[in-house]
């Protein structure tokens, strides 16, 4: 028998891999800003309590508003700590003989989209988590506790004072499809496209429900409920550079350093609320 070697053609497609875009923004502030420096100090300054009024004056101190107090006002530091880089080779015959499909301006999106973006969000979610003001312990989520766990969340934020529009409620995809299942859970799946560019799929009891993968979140994550005011995330720096032809290298020599961390506020830390799953 006869044998044919067939031929191989290969086409100008790369099989790209689909990654998210960058979720965090819905969820942190920009607030402050750490340009020409490394630390950012936050006060906390404490309050007065509250006395009964005297209309003839204490007998002891003749004072009628109460003891005076001193208040505190202290501070903590923010300092940045992720100082994060890449660099990769493209030579010049590997562009030339992929049709383009090796070069460096691609490669550095793709870079980007899917490990610079997915690390900074896997690292912010991460330390909202750790530093929630509330942490009940870890319960496994049904599509017959879910909605009475979320408006317990929801209840103890209302208690704290905290603002109830802006909240946001990121679950998994697991956890958003039991949601689903829920007899008692309305979903308002009505989200513009920018807010679905954001990871937002529907609006549940005022707060828009974000789904994030969960190779972005902690294992064992049920969901969050927060409010951004809680968590100020600075990207300080973005230097993403491509050197043509530079010493040593017949190509494209690509580099990149980000710099960037995510900080709860310690007297907004009750505006996020972690449950954990079983």
């Amino acid at each position: 028998m006869a044998t044919v070697d067939l031929t191989t053609k290969f086409l100008p497609k790369t099989d790209e891999q689909f990654a998210a875009e960058s979720k965090r923004s819905l969820v942190t502030n920009q607030n402050f800003t750490w340009d020409g420096a490394a630390t950012v100090r936050v006060y906390k300054v404490s309050t007065g309590k509250m006395n009964d009024y005297a209309r003839n004056g204490d007998p002891a101190t003749g004072s009628r508003f109460g003891e005076v107090e001193q208040l505190n006002a202290t501070t903590y530091p923010l300092t940045i700590e992720k100082d994060r880089s890449f660099t990769f080779v493209i030579d010049k015959l590997d562009e030339d003989e992929t049709q383009q499909q090796l070069s460096g301006a691609t490669a550095l999106a793709r870079q980007n989209r899917e490990v610079v973006i997915p690390e900074v969000d896997a690292y912010t979610y991460g330390v909202m988590c750790t530093n929630a003001g509330t942490k009940p312990a870890a319960v496994e989520l049904t599509a017959e506790n879910i909605y009475d766990e979320i408006c317990k969340a929801g209840a103890l934020m209302d208690e704290a004072g905290v603002p109830e529009t802006g909240r946001v409620l990121v679950v998994t995809p697991e956890i958003y499809r039991i949601m689903k299942k829920c007899k008692e859970i309305v979903l308002d799946t009505d989200v513009g496209e920018d807010m679905r560019l954001r990871g937002v799929v529907s609006n549940l009891d005022g707060a828009a429900v974000q789904k994030v993968p969960a190779s972005r979140l902690p294992s064992k994550f049920g969901f969050m409920l927060c409010h951004p005011c809680a968590t100020v995330a600075p990207l300080k720096l973005q230097d993403y550079r491509i050197h043509s032809d530079p010493p040593g290298i017949s190509g494209s020599l690509v580099e990149g350093r980000v710099v960037y961390d995510a900080f709860v506020l310690q007297n907004k830390a009750k505006a996020i609320y972690y449950q954990a799953t079983t």
